[in-house]
């Protein structure tokens, strides 16, 4: 796959709204935040356009922000405002080939899980499921409460291999043999909602790690489309599973426990390990930014880890703060 070049301490990020309109104090606020790390935040047109419906803009405005971002030179990377709706509807009309010629970081999730799809299917390009401006940058009343920076450079500014874990949050769900395979997923309704379109989730070639996370849905509805994943044969490759944080997916301790019952009862014949907890996407604790298509190994024995095993991005030592 195509790595993106790693982000410099003084790199230019463009801020665009592929999907939703977010709030603009909250975009402002995040983007103070966010210039604190020594970025540049560059405000694109239609990132605070309200409408049509709840979308930040037309189509044909989101697709020119992306479409700018990536073409001109003196912009690193590129940060979504927020998830949302209508991210898909930008899918038919975007340039692989500007993209695969302009190679950068794409940092969002959520809703953008149909556009990191698009990029890796597509454009053969490694992204990241990562922070966004309104709802993590501008969370709490200080940036580590919404971003966790480790991950972030980690996986943005550096090339050597490094780890999750219980710090993360990761714990066991159900142990297994330690496996490698290429890390991919996103949010699970989106891998599910793309099955029977031309952008379809289809896994990367060989064995795979699924990562997959979602917020406020029960555990029959996690019963559901995880089933729906396995019908479609999308499992059949994945040697290791680690769900994310489930996020208002329980009201109460019982109904965790009962969601958790729902996925080992759905996966009862999975026999690779399973992780649960990982602190990616939608949270509420600092958001981990995870490199999708990446080598990495599952360890799921008394301690869940994740370890990521290769780079997605190209290194430049101007990277490294």
């Amino acid at each position: 796959m195509i790595r993106p070049k790693a982000l410099k301490a003084d790199a230019r990020v463009a801020v665009v709204s592929p999907a939703s309109t977010p709030k603009e104090p909250l975009v402002r606020k995040g983007m103070e935040r966010f210039a604190s790390l020594g970025y540049e935040p560059v405000l694109y047109p239609s990132a605070l356009t309200s409408g049509p419906l709840y979308y930040a803009g037309d189509t044909a405005a989101r697709v020119a922000d992306l479409h700018a971002a990536f073409a001109d030179p003196a912009i690193d990377a590129i940060i979504c405002t927020r998830g949302g709706w209508g991210a898909a509807e930008l899918l038919p009309h975007l340039d692989a080939a500007l993209i695969k010629a302009n190679p950068k970081p794409f940092l969002g999730f959520s809703d953008h899980t149909t556009l990191h799809l698009w990029f890796a299917q597509v454009c053969d390009l490694h992204t990241f499921y990562a922070p966004m401006i309104s709802p993590d940058f501008a969370r709490g009343d200080v940036l580590a409460e919404g971003v966790d920076l480790r991950s972030w450079r980690h996986a943005l500014e550096r090339t050597e291999p490094w780890d999750l874990n219980e710090r993360e949050g990761m714990r066991v769900l159900r142990a297994g043999e330690t496996v490698e395979g290429t890390l991919y997923g996103g949010c699970l309704a989106l891998l599910v909602e793309s099955l029977g379109t031309p952008y379809a989730m289809a896994m990367p070639e060989g064995d795979i790690i699924l990562f997959v996370e979602e917020v406020g849905t029960k555990p029959y509805q996690w019963d559901r489309m995880m089933l729906h994943l396995r019908y479609a044969g999308l499992l059949d490759r994945v040697k290791g599973i680690v769900f994310g944080d489930m996020a208002q997916c329980a009201d109460d301790a019982a109904e965790h426990e009962l969601l958790e019952k729902a996925l080992l009862h759905n996966l009862r014949d999975f026999n690779g390990p399973i992780a649960i907890g990982l602190q990616s996407g939608h949270v509420n604790a600092p958001n981990v930014t995870l490199p999708l298509g990446v080598r990495a190994r599952l360890q799921c024995t008394e301690l869940a880890s994740l370890q990521i095993l290769e780079a997605a991005v190209e290194f430049t030592p101007a990277a490294v703060k």
